[in-house]
Parts: C-alpha cells; sequence; structure tokens
C-alpha cells in the first residue's frame, strides 16, 4: 500500500522533509550537471527534487503511481504531473535522457515491472538514479517518514534489482546521516560531512545510477555454393556444337589450343 499524496507532501512540507530535500537533491545535482536541453522524468514522488532541472531542461515529467495519488505541479505554472500505472507508463519509446526515481520502488507491487518500464522510455544514452531506504539505516524505521514504509533495500539487493530489468549499474552513494527526528534538523549538514567518514552503513538513502544496455548486433552471413571454373578453360555449350545445315554448308572447326592469360601481379 502506497503512501497518500497528500501524506507525502505533507512531510516535504516539514522542517525534517526540507532537510531530506536538501540532502537528495545535492546527490542528485551532483551526479546529472547540467540538464539544458535534456528531458528529464520523475516516477514515484520525485517532484520535490525537479524543480533545479525544470529550470534548464527541455522537458520535464512527473509521473505519480495510481495508488499514490497525483497532485498539480508545479503550483501556479503550466501542470507537467500526470497518474501511471507502474507496469505501463503511457510515455514513448527512449524518450527520457535523465529519470530520478523516488518512493518509487519501495511500495511497488513489481518492482522489476516498474524498472523495465522506466528502461524502455529511456534514451539509448539515458541515465537512471533510483533512491530507496537503506536497510542498515535508522529512518527505514521510522514510520512517520516515508522512508519508513515499504521494502528497504541494501546495496546489492539494489543492484540485482536492476540487472533483472536489463540495466546496468553504473555508481551508488548514501545520504541523509541526520536521526529522524524534527529536533536534529538543524544539525543536518554536520551530520552529512561526517557521517560518509564516520557511520556510512547507517545513511538513511541509498542512490544508485544505472545506465541503459544497448548491444551492437552483427548481421549473420548465409552460406552459398559458387561455380568455380579452372582458368583457360571453355565450357562447351549445353547442346552440343550446332548441326551443320542439310544445305551442304560445312560447320566451323573449334579451337581446342589452350587459352595463354595475359601475367598478373597477382599470379605466384
Amino acid at each position: 500500500m502506497r503512501r497518500d499524496v497528500l501524506d507525502l507532501r505533507a512531510f516535504y512540507a516539514s522542517p525534517l522533509g526540507r532537510v531530506a530535500r536538501t540532502m537528495l537533491t545535492r546527490k542528485v545535482e551532483e551526479a546529472w550537471g547540467d540538464t539544458r536541453d535534456l528531458d528529464v522524468l520523475g516516477v514515484g514522488y520525485a517532484t520535490p527534487f525537479l524543480d533545479a532541472a525544470r529550470a534548464k531542461a527541455r522537458r520535464v515529467v512527473a509521473a505519480m503511481p495510481a495508488q499514490q495519488g497525483v497532485e498539480v505541479w508545479p503550483q501556479g505554472g503550466r501542470n507537467q504531473a500526470c497518474l501511471v500505472e507502474d507496469a505501463a507508463l503511457p510515455l514513448p519509446n527512449a524518450l527520457f535522457d535523465r529519470v530520478l526515481a523516488v518512493h518509487a520502488l519501495e511500495e511497488a507491487d513489481d518492482p522489476a515491472a516498474l524498472l523495465a518500464e522506466i528502461g524502455r522510455v529511456m534514451a539509448p544514452t539515458g541515465r537512471l538514479i533510483v533512491a530507496v531506504s537503506s536497510r542498515d539505516g535508522v529512518w527505514a524505521g521510522a514510520e512517520r517518514t516515508p522512508f519508513g514504509h515499504g521494502r528497504p533495500y541494501s546495496r546489492s539487493q539494489l543492484e540485482s534489482l536492476i540487472r533483472e530489468a536489463e540495466l546496468e549499474p553504473a555508481g551508488w552513494t548514501r545520504a541523509l546521516y541526520v536521526p529522524p527526528l524534527a529536533a536534529m534538523s538543524s544539525w543536518a549538514e554536520g551530520f552529512e560531512q561526517v557521517g560518509a567518514t564516520l557511520w556510512p552503513r547507517f545513511a538513511g538513502v541509498i542512490l544508485m545510477e544505472a545506465i541503459k544496455q544497448t548491444f551492437a548486433v552483427k548481421p549473420r552471413g548465409h552460406r552459398a555454393r559458387a561455380r568455380v571454373f579452372a582458368p583457360g578453360v571453355l565450357l562447351p555449350s549445353p547442346a552440343g556444337p550446332t548441326p551443320a545445315r542439310q544445305t551442304g554448308e560445312r560447320p566451323v572447326p573449334v579451337n581446342t589450343a589452350p587459352v595463354h592469360k595475359a601475367p598478373s601481379g597477382l599470379d605466384r
């Protein structure tokens, strides 16, 4: 059962939610860099992390699962969000250069099918970032946050799931080291700076980047029987020599002397 879109919106409007938004957005921007003239897709509830991309990208679409619900996004502008089914995204093949999946896999009925659909709509040079709750992190048990619901993942489990969808993991990182307590939100920057060194396994979120595997297809040749003629040999006509006319005309004799070839630089 997915978290309702209203609960997700309320969390990211809270102090703790704003901290999570800041930390994850930073990681995404570091990985993607400039998204100018690119097509970007957000799957799950990714809108809190797409504002920076929307300012420069050619197209940004937020695909929200039907069980979660959809909201108008962005506020005060032309709506770029749509309601979708996990295993049947209403989007064309090979369109998006960048895809961000947040709050998408943990509560999906079939995470592998969702990833396969994401792979279908990714361009051949596209890149996907999946953010999931870490199985070892303290956020996985924080039920008052969206990261405390559904199935958390370890790094190896997420890699296996991505490969099952015929995508290839290309890199990974962790984020959200601050404890999931509102009183700790003001200390988030400090926790983020020292967390990777002191207690890396206890990060709340794993972010893994994947690329689409494309294979070149080499056409297979077919064997065919070829006729090979020896040099200097003339084959007789299948019908044999032309018979002499009844008028008494004599047949022209056939020259049976061997034919001499001109020398070639390829002869040995």
